[in-house]
């Protein structure tokens, strides 16, 4: 028999749950708590294996050896398919957003995929923006050659990845009162709603602009369980200026977070998610937000070494 992504990919879950001392939320009486999604796996951190493991599953009963998913030049989520390919045997192929990169240097994120056996498949960002229009799709995995693969949406957000992620939520439930997690795609969002139940809130932070998300993901859990669940909320505040957009303030942010509980916890800030989802609660925190005695969850979804980007005006 076949071994099944989750007996080769061997998670380690449920991940760690850990307790921060820091005076900026203790003053305000909030505990605040790291899930620390991020050691889950050495190669699918957080997010992407809860995404990820039912697609790959529902991949390998239908029998598919070729996985084809779409991303930025700094996407989380291409890295994260390109090792899981590596990793069960699987070719794999990335459509790029932007044909302006196509015959230039790879950039460390690129060049991870491209290491792990990904073919890199460039497109221009007009013919990107439509590419949930069936003729479009048809039209880049025929240019792809990509026409049997297994496809996954961008940054893994579908209907399985939802459900995946419902387990996040679970995990979740009788530790905390509100969890908040940074928000690509939102597929991460939709499924720790549900998990969590209606006794307990989830809140969003968008890491790129244009306020669209929230849409998409009342769409995502309509898809996943039929309507939406009352329970998230998204704060659109918190960007950065968009998606891998390092503003100053963000990155001494981070390092200061860094200095403050690295040694405690082992935590090196992901810049691009993670590190804007910190601040946001920060901020937050200071606004009055949280009541006194809320135990705040920070979802940890990515892994700070693998984090590239570029500061804002690059």
């Amino acid at each position: 028999m076949r071994p099944t992504p989750p007996d080769v990919l061997r998670p380690r879950l449920p991940s760690p749950l850990q307790h921060v001392e820091d005076d900026r939320f203790a003053r305000r009486g909030v505990r605040l708590l790291l899930k620390r999604d991020d050691l889950i796996h050495p190669d699918l951190p957080g997010n992407k294996y809860r995404k990820l493991v039912l697609n790959l599953r529902a991949a390998a009963d239908a029998g598919h050896d070729t996985l084809v998913t779409f991303g930025g030049a700094y996407s989380n989520h291409l890295r994260a398919t390109a090792a899981a390919g590596r990793i069960l045997g699987l070719a794999t192929i990335g459509v790029v957003r932007g044909d302006e990169l196509a015959g230039r240097p790879l950039n460390p994120s690129l060049a991870r995929c491209a290491a792990d056996g990904m073919r890199l498949h460039f497109v221009d960002r007009s013919t990107y923006r439509r590419k949930s229009e069936p003729e479009t799709l048809a039209a880049l995995l025929r240019a792809a050659d990509a026409g049997a693969a297994y496809v996954i949406p961008e940054g893994g957000s579908n209907t399985l990845a939802v459900r995946g992620c419902t387990a996040l939520g679970e995990e979740l439930r009788e530790h905390t009162d509100v969890a908040a997690v940074a928000c690509g795609t939102g597929g991460t969002l939709a499924g720790l709603a549900a998990g969590l139940g209606p006794d307990r809130r989830a809140l969003g932070i968008p890491v790129l602009k244009g306020g669209f998300l929230g849409a998409d993901i009342a769409a995502l859990q309509r898809g996943a369980f039929g309507e939406p669940t009352g329970n998230w909320r998204l704060d659109e505040r918190f960007h950065g200026g968009g998606y891998a957009r390092i503003p100053p303030e963000l990155l001494a942010f981070a390092e200061d977070f860094e200095r403050r509980h690295g040694d405690a916890t082992g935590l090196f800030v992901e810049r691009l998610y993670v590190a804007k989802l910190l601040y946001a609660l920060t901020a937050l925190c200071a606004e009055g937000a949280f009541p006194s005695g809320t135990r705040l969850t920070a979802v940890i979804t990515a892994a700070g070494e693998e984090s590239f980007g570029e500061p804002v005006g690059a």
